[in-house]
């Protein structure tokens, strides 16, 4: 097999068991929310959103951007400087340590402030009861990230993806079933994190996967911070694209707004799934490629992950963008019904983010970090634009279409330097022939405008509809011979047979 069948494997082979934990952890984290959005009045599932999007933009600022630059930095000191790794993790927590703590108060301190602009003393009581997890977090990330530079997917998808959401999953029921006030979420939240956290903990002390030192180097740190000083920004325009919807709403509208529109959005970014878990590998494995030159196999493997992922992706879209009504019921009621075309548009929003391909990433993988930031800049420009203009007028939809023009600025920014720094793109001939067949039938069946809650009807023309993409994509031989020959080695792995 060659180097880049094995890393195709590889790629593949993490992708599946990360796919099984994030779809195991959306699993429990909708019923999470299922509940809370059931359990507590609208107004009150939309602060529950709020306050997790102020954290998680509080997470974003107290990592520094470590949580993209250290799988990168852990895989080429890896190759180049392996004498230095467990220095460079260590100054690495002992960073994380010090600014989640800081920023932790801070956040305590400006709840009241906070909250002023949203939801008054809701947000700010719920803010100051999960604001100190915040240190806790961090250090999760940083050490899922060192775990991700050494190629591993274990404590991810373990930790990450299936002990938390279990342990808050648990939690919720429990305090439904006790009838506890509604801020009994937050206490949930805590809890499940520092359990996590903790067993989290025991575990890297028993495998030592890496040697933790009491120490810091000065010019390790420098380094890494002037790196991943873009990618932190990077990764603050990201949660403004992300979340500018939901603060904006909530501070046009009211938080039923918050909450009705939230039906929406996280079943559309159930479209990342395979994008993230594909490209949780293609990280350290691109770099490693990089590292050594080797810039047509680093193409070829970035053409084949990308067309992986819209594969995988598809049925899925189509769910959402024909169905979004059926979609909407099944999961929430009809009470969010007046998501629906909210989310048909951030569906077409976030397809479109996936079918380009680990555009930005791959700008990480070359070192262009501050592309990266600048394509987030200017989509979050227009993002927030956007948002003051739609939302007064179009309310939910209006947010909607603010987020997917976001998201289409952001990957033709990034594919486009992408290409000039080093001519990859992911349209090759039989991708392309796997678009045309994709979307031309769906743009013809999307004119009959069928519009349904009935999730039998929906399952059936679904099926039937991957059924002819599936049948043409074979018939055209749509798949590449790096395709079929990882196929071939799943197969011998698995001991089923998947060709006659």
């Amino acid at each position: 097999m060659s180097n880049v069948n094995q890393a195709l494997y590889k790629i593949a082979r993490g992708a599946g068991i990360v796919s099984t934990g994030i779809v195991i952890s959306r699993l429990f984290g909708f019923l999470s929310k299922v509940i809370i959005a059931r359990y507590f009045s609208t107004s009150e599932y939309g602060v529950f959103n709020l306050t997790l999007t102020i954290l998680s933009i509080a997470l974003v600022i107290a990592t520094l951007g470590f949580r993209s630059s250290l799988p990168r930095e852990v895989s080429f000191y890896t190759k180049k400087n392996h004498s230095k790794l467990n220095d460079l993790i260590s100054t690495a927590l002992f960073i994380i340590v010090l600014n989640s703590l800081f920023w932790a108060v801070v956040l305590f301190l400006e709840a009241e402030n906070i909250s002023r602009l949203f939801d008054g003393d809701t947000l700010a009581s719920a803010l100051r009861r999960i604001v100190f997890v915040l240190p806790i977090l961090a250090i999760t990330e940083v050490l899922l990230s060192t775990s991700r530079g050494f190629g591993r997917v274990r404590e991810k998808v373990y930790f990450q993806n299936i002990v938390y959401p279990v342990f808050f999953l648990v939690f919720i029921i429990v305090g439904a079933l006790l009838k506890q006030p509604f801020y009994f979420v937050f206490t949930a939240y805590v809890l499940a994190k520092t359990l996590t956290f903790l067993i989290l903990l025991v575990d890297i002390w028993r495998i030592k996967f890496f040697e933790f030192k009491f120490l810091i180097d000065p010019k390790i740190g420098k380094e890494l911070i002037f790196f991943s000083l873009p990618l932190l920004f990077t990764g603050i325009l990201g949660f403004v694209m992300s979340w500018t919807d939901t603060l904006m709403l909530g501070y046009y509208m009211d938080s039923r707004a918050v909450g009705v529109y939230n039906a929406a959005a996280p079943l559309s970014r159930m479209l990342l799934t395979f994008l993230n878990s594909i490209t949780f590998l293609y990280l350290p494995i691109a770099s490693q490629f990089y590292a050594q030159g080797e810039i047509r196999e680093f193409k070829k493997i970035y053409q084949i992950v990308t067309k992986w992922i819209f594969f995988l992706t598809f049925s899925f879209f189509l769910l959402m963008f024909l169905f979004p009504e059926a979609t909407i019921v099944f999961f929430f009621g009809e009470k969010y019904l007046k998501a629906s075309t909210s989310l048909q548009v951030l569906a077409f929003g976030f397809m479109f983010h996936t079918f380009l391909g680990p555009n930005g990433l791959s700008l990480t993988v070359i070192g262009q970090t501050k592309l990266a930031m600048f394509g987030n800049l200017f989509a979050a420009i227009v993002n927030i634009l956007l948002n003051v203009l739609l939302i007064p007028i179009y309310g939910i939809e209006g947010a909607a279409v603010a987020t997917a023009v976001s998201y289409f600025i952001y990957n033709v920014f990034k594919s486009y330097w992408l290409y000039k720094k080093t001519k990859i793109h992911p349209f090759n001939r039989n991708y392309i022939k796997a678009l045309v067949i994709g979307f031309v039938p769906l743009g013809l069946f999307k004119m009959l405008n069928i519009r349904t809650t009935n999730i039998f009807l929906t399952g059936t023309v679904l099926i039937s509809f991957l059924g002819i993409y599936i049948a043409l994509i074979l018939f055209t031989k749509s798949l590449d011979k790096e395709d079929t020959e990882v196929l071939l080695t799943i197969e011998k792995k698995l001991r089923v047979r998947l060709k006659k």
